[in-house]
Order: structure tokens, then C-alpha cells, then sequence
């Protein structure tokens, strides 16, 4: 049996984010996620990590997690490569690390390509 080589992409990505903040409850905050990637299609994606535990996804462009639906948001803005996250009447409860975070295409790149390898029967 063949061997068959699949090409993926790559990209060159770097997120850059606001520093700690404190803020009153009951106050808007919004989260800077300052962005810089290679790739033409991007991921953006907000988490939150209480102490001791694993990071929680809230929301990416497409998505927002039900349990933030009400208080959390972010717009994508590719022309100024930003994804701020808004947090409407801050609460203790919203006390955290906030993640962004950027993912290149790996995936869409590689489906492409079995497709086309598929069609023309390069792959058995």
C-alpha cells in the first residue's frame, strides 16, 4: 500500500490582550484581543479559567456558550485585527483569566485537499 503525502497550511499567528483590570460590579468591561496572523481565514475564541480549573470556552464569532449568552459578547473586526470581548454588569462571579485565542485553518486546509485527492483517485 501507497504511502500518500497530505500538504497542510500553516500560519504565522500572535494574540496580543489586555492586561489585569479591576472594575466595580455593575460596570461594562471590555477585554482587548489585539490579533496578527498569516491566514486568510480566522478563528478567534474567548475562554475563562477560574483557579485550579481548566479553561471554559465562552464564545467564538460564530457561538456563544448558553450560560454567557445574556452578558457576554464579541464582533469580530478583521480591518483592525480585533475580537474585544464586552462583559456587561460585571459581577465577583466574572473574577478570572480571560483567554483569546487565534487557530489557523489546519483543518479546512486539509479536508480541501483530500477532496481534491479523492476526486481525482489519488487516495484508495
Amino acid at each position: 500500500m501507497e504511502k500518500k503525502k497530505l500538504r497542510l497550511s500553516s500560519a504565522q499567528v500572535s494574540v496580543e490582550q489586555s492586561g489585569e483590570m479591576t472594575e466595580s460590579g455593575g460596570d461594562k468591561v471590555i477585554l482587548m484581543c489585539n490579533y496578527t496572523t498569516t491566514s486568510t481565514t480566522h478563528y478567534l475564541f474567548w475562554y475563562k479559567q477560574l483557579p485550579n480549573r481548566s479553561p471554559t470556552f465562552i464564545l467564538n464569532q460564530n457561538t456563544t456558550e448558553p450560560d454567557f449568552t445574556k452578558r457576554f459578547s464579541a464582533t469580530l473586526d478583521p480591518t483592525s485585527r480585533t475580537f474585544p470581548l464586552m462583559i456587561k454588569d460585571v459581577r465577583v462571579s466574572d473574577s478570572a483569566v480571560y483567554y483569546c485565542a487565534l487557530r489557523p485553518t489546519v483543518t479546512e486546509t486539509l479536508e480541501e485537499d483530500l477532496k481534491e485527492e479523492t476526486e481525482r483517485g489519488d487516495l484508495s
